[in-house]
């Protein structure tokens, strides 16, 4: 596979398609990284001869894994180290794929699959500029209300998040103490799901940070549904390549997201149920749903009092959900205005209150996979539309619980086929048919 990746890579090099230099650039550290290992200890040997034991399997697997890395993986890798490296000398800088043959053209057909939707570029960038302020007065007014008053929303966030009492030490002490809370979000979020949910689910989920070795390339914070026969349970990988990106008051709403009421309990519904079938678990991936689903997830924190008794934590909620707000302007801002990388850092800096650090990764993210990042506010406003209009039709007979759970039978779907199964729902009277 990783020839036929590299060969991939030439391909698109010959049809004038080569990702921006620093894109590469993170590429290229990567690849020298992993190389830099012994075959002895790279993981691909190592995790084989720890699940052979595990499995109590005889034979040295662990001989015959380094002999394979040896031999035939990391030549591979060179092989696609040396291609990076002559594509490094023909990338450009330029960020958005406006620059690629067919660029305008692809990133409309990108929008449309990433939020299963017709809106346009100007349609949501406009909806992340207005959306941002929005959240940002409701920021402002909590932020004032603790005597936080001098400086943009944005100072103030990033002044909070330098705070030391908000801080885990950036060491392996503070990163176990970081998991260890999250662990403790995660426990204490469980108890009040039956005041979101009428479902039953037991939903189990490990914490664990994103492995040192890939954690430059990847994201802040993701889910590995757990497997479909309920042998491994899900597992939210956090990246720790610097605790100062997560100041405590962050935590609560990201590990929402991706754990309980999120997408671990999402995935939950589909293994455990029984009800539904395999073919829409394996075409589960429709993105503004999944991704709506998991803000609206944050949102449903707040709303069962997770944030009764924390006003930071409060805040987090709402720069998380601002975060998302301005993921739609930066976006199309890259690949629609023709933004330049720096200036898309800056303005996402300035409107989050988040590090650098940690907005480059997320703009380098964004240029990666162009129209992604849309899919989370566009499905999260979508479903918030669909939550007024049940609660309008259906009148006093309306019950949370009853719409949360239709959202989360309903699984991954494109936003008008969610509509649909409102509409239906409403006709219904507020019983589901699912």
């Amino acid at each position: 596979m990783v020839t036929q990746e590299t060969e991939r890579l030439r391909g698109d090099a010959g049809r004038g398609v080569i990702a921006p230099d620093f894109i590469v650039d993170n590429i290229i550290g990567q690849q020298q990284a992993l190389l830099a290992i012994p075959a002895e200890q790279a993981r691909l040997a190592t995790a084989l001869d720890r699940k052979a034991r595990a499995a109590g399997l005889e034979g040295d697997y662990a001989a015959r894994a380094r002999a394979m890395v040896a031999a035939q993986v990391y030549p591979a890798l060179a092989a696609q180290l040396a291609v990076l490296k002559d594509l490094r000398t023909r990338a450009g800088h330029d960020a958005g794929v406006w620059r690629l043959p067919n660029g305008e053209a692809y990133y409309r057909w990108l929008l449309r699959e990433g939020t299963t939707t017709t809106l346009s570029a100007d349609d949501i960038h406009a909806m992340g500029l207005e959306q941002n302020l929005a959240i940002e007065a409701r920021m402002d007014g909590l932020l004032k209300a603790q005597g936080l008053t001098g400086g943009s929303v944005g100072d103030r966030m990033t002044a909070l998040g330098n705070d030391p009492k908000y801080l885990f030490a950036d060491t392996d002490a503070g990163r176990e103490q970081l998991l260890a809370y999250v662990n403790r979000l995660m426990a204490g979020v469980r108890p009040r799901l039956s005041r979101a949910f009428n479902l039953k689910l037991k939903a189990p989920v490990i914490v664990k940070r994103v492995p040192v070795d890939i954690q430059n390339g990847a994201g802040q914070g993701y889910m590995n549904t757990g497997s479909l026969d309920g042998s491994r349970p899900s597992t939210y990988y956090i990246n720790l390549k610097s605790t100062a990106n997560w100041p405590k008051f962050s935590l609560p709403s990201l590990t929402y997201h991706e754990t309980l009421p999120g997408h671990a309990w999402q995935g939950a519904y589909l293994t455990e149920s029984g009800k539904v079938p395999l073919i829409r678990i394996l075409l589960s991936g429709f993105n503004a749903y999944v991704e709506g689903y998991a803000l609206y997830a944050e949102q449903l924190g707040d709303e069962i009092g997770m944030y009764d008794d924390d006003w930071a934590g409060r805040l987090g909620y709402l720069q998380a959900q601002k975060f998302r707000a301005v993921r739609l302007v930066v976006d199309t801002g890259l690949h629609a205005k023709r933004w330049s990388r720096e200036h898309a850092i800056r303005w996402a800096v300035d409107n989050s209150g988040r590090t650098t650090q940690a907005m480059t990764s997320e703009i380098d993210r964004y240029c990666a996979t162009p129209a992604q990042a849309c899919g989370y506010k566009v499905g999260h406003t979508e479903i918030n539309r669909l939550r007024d209009r049940a609660k309008a039709g259906l009148g006093a007979r309306y019950d949370l619980r009853a719409f949360d759970d239709l959202l989360v039978k309903t699984g991954a779907a494109p936003l008008t086929v969610l509509g649909d199964v409102v509409d239906g729902y409403i006709r219904a009277g507020g019983v589901a048919s699912l």
